[in-house]
């Protein structure tokens, strides 16, 4: 018996790979981790495309508990990851267990953030570091993401920052909402990483047919409105001509 994650792709129930259809078909049980992204369509929608009835799971059945392992040494299991199930969120630790505990476990890849996101015009192999921004509360205000911009642009990287949802409270950070907390931080580190004047794009849906995609300064974009989640920020290195170029498309 076997655990699969399996990647959805970014957008819609029709972004599942031939393969990954296939293997969901014929699984005993789907799970669909509910916590790395959001997809383009309802549960109602994949379910009714891939044949099987599909159960929501959040991090903590995930990363928490054995479900998955345990279901998997007796049954065909199926763990849904939108986008690629390596790409925003490892699930390495799924693989460790099921090793751990002899349990067969294989991976179907599919379409990620992380290398869609050419699609801006910046050049995939200048991206340094990915990393996101969780939303702050009275007692949590990371700087992560600000020190990784800050060690990329010394670099002349690119740096691909991703937005925080939290679909149990259906709260799903916007552009807007993350070019804040960046001059949020700012304002207290004085360090010139992150300000009013610096570039940025935003972008949201990349995968989608209505994607959305603005270049311009931090000040501007704030007043920009991507639509619907997933957003996602982008804060550019050095350039190449090209790049630059590529750019003048979303201003």
């Amino acid at each position: 018996m076997t655990l699969y994650l399996i990647g959805t792709g970014l957008n819609d129930e029709r972004d599942i790979t031939i393969k990954g259809l296939e293997t969901i078909k014929s699984c005993d049980e789907v799970y669909l981790e509910n916590y790395t992204s959001l997809i383009n369509c309802s549960i109602s929608d994949l379910e009714k495309y891939y044949g099987k009835k599909i159960t929501i799971v959040d991090r903590k059945f995930v990363e928490q508990t054995d479900e998955l392992v345990n279901s998997s040494k007796t049954k065909n299991i199926a763990l849904l990851v939108i986008g690629d199930p390596f790409g925003a969120t490892t699930h390495i630790d799924l693989m460790l267990r099921c090793k751990k505990e002899s349990v067969g476990f294989k991976i179907i890849n599919n379409a990620s953030i992380l290398t869609a996101i050419g699609i801006t015009g910046l050049q995939i192999y200048k991206f340094g570091k990915t990393t996101s921004i969780p939303f702050p509360d009275k007692n949590f205000r990371p700087e992560t993401s600000y020190e990784v911009i800050k060690q990329n642009k010394i670099l002349g990287l690119h740096t691909l920052v991703m937005l925080d949802l939290k679909p149990e409270q259906d709260k799903f950070m916007t552009v807007s909402e993350a070019i804040n907390i960046l001059l949020e931080i700012e304002s207290r580190k004085h360090q010139n990483v992150f300000t009013k004047e610096t570039f940025c794009v935003g972008v949201a849906r990349i995968g989608s047919d209505d994607f959305v995609i603005k270049s311009g300064i931090a000040s501007d974009l704030l007043k920009e409105d991507f639509g619907k989640q997933p957003h996602s920020l982008i804060v550019p290195g050095e350039l190449h001509f090209v790049e630059e170029d590529a750019l003048k498309m979303w201003k």
